[in-house]
């Protein structure tokens, strides 16, 4: 026979279960992320080991950057770690983010079809748009707001053509693989973090052709959310995440995310 219990005995197990909820709750934050960090498998390598050294979990938004950016100024994360460093410095700058700490760094390259119908291969970013524009190749933007996105536009303004990208130009609004699936299928010419395209599987006809230009290089940068804007971030739970990720663990771990052999992301905390 089943008794029931005593009112003294629900309040304990009530107490007892909301204790439980608010500790599990404490237990973890919200990071919002650009899609490259997550597309590109970095944070499957990363969390685990944060939680191991930390006993903290890590609900991760990826968004494009600027969503993200735009996802802590409404106080809906706790830590951001994106890859645009102006829009970034202007987020501290506004109040919204404590200190802006650089992580790591990959660069971006330029994908398309291996016959390169629009000769753009080579070392030269802003001269392989010039000859996307000439040709009216099919190219595919993010169109997001994304670091990427950011960093493509700075170059179709360094080339004098964000007027003028061709009548092949074509804006997905989408993350860095559905753009590059899109290419895939289309044929068309896109720009990638090299992270993310060296873990994208539907590469089709694609291949790099455009790398090496220093203008070309993207920095990742960490943010605890200031609790001055928004009183409930957990600051104390997201500085252990931005302390760890720039300490010599965490560089350590991201230096060691390998896909094939080649290295994906290069720390650089502190420098």
């Amino acid at each position: 026979m089943t008794f029931p219990l005593s009112m003294t005995r629900r309040a304990l197990v009530c107490a007892v279960l909301a204790t439980t909820s608010v500790w599990a709750q404490a237990q973890s934050i919200v990071m919002s992320s650009t899609t490259s960090t997550e597309q590109s498998g970095l944070f499957s390598h990363l969390l685990p080991a944060f939680k191991k050294a930390s006993g903290l979990d890590v609900k991760v938004v990826a968004l494009g950057t600027g969503q993200a950016l735009d996802m802590a100024r409404r106080g809906d994360a706790d830590v951001v770690f994106v890859h645009d460093q102006a829009a970034e410095e202007k987020f501290v700058a506004d109040g919204f983010g404590i200190k802006r700490l650089p992580v790591m760094y990959n660069d971006f390259v330029l994908i398309g079809p291996k016959a390169d119908p629009a000769a753009t291969k080579g070392k030269d970013i802003v001269a392989a748009l010039a000859k996307l524009s000439a040709a009216n190749a099919a190219f595919v933007s993010r169109g997001d707001k994304s670091g990427t996105h950011a960093a493509e536009l700075r170059f179709w303004k360094t080339a004098n053509l964000e007027a003028a990208k061709g009548k092949g130009y074509r804006e997905c609004g989408c993350g860095m693989g559905p753009a590059l699936n899109i290419a895939a299928s289309s044929g068309a010419y896109v720009l990638s973090d090299r992270a993310t395209w060296l873990n994208f599987k539907n590469r089709a006809d694609l291949a790099i052709l455009v790398e090496g230009d220093q203008r070309l290089f993207n920095q990742y940068g960490v943010m605890v959310v200031n609790p001055a804007k928004h009183a409930h971030v957990k600051q104390a739970d997201a500085q252990k995440f931005v302390d760890w990720i720039t300490s010599a663990a965490g560089q350590g771990v991201i230096a060691d995310y390998k896909i094939g052999g080649e290295q994906l992301f290069f720390p650089n905390a502190g420098k």
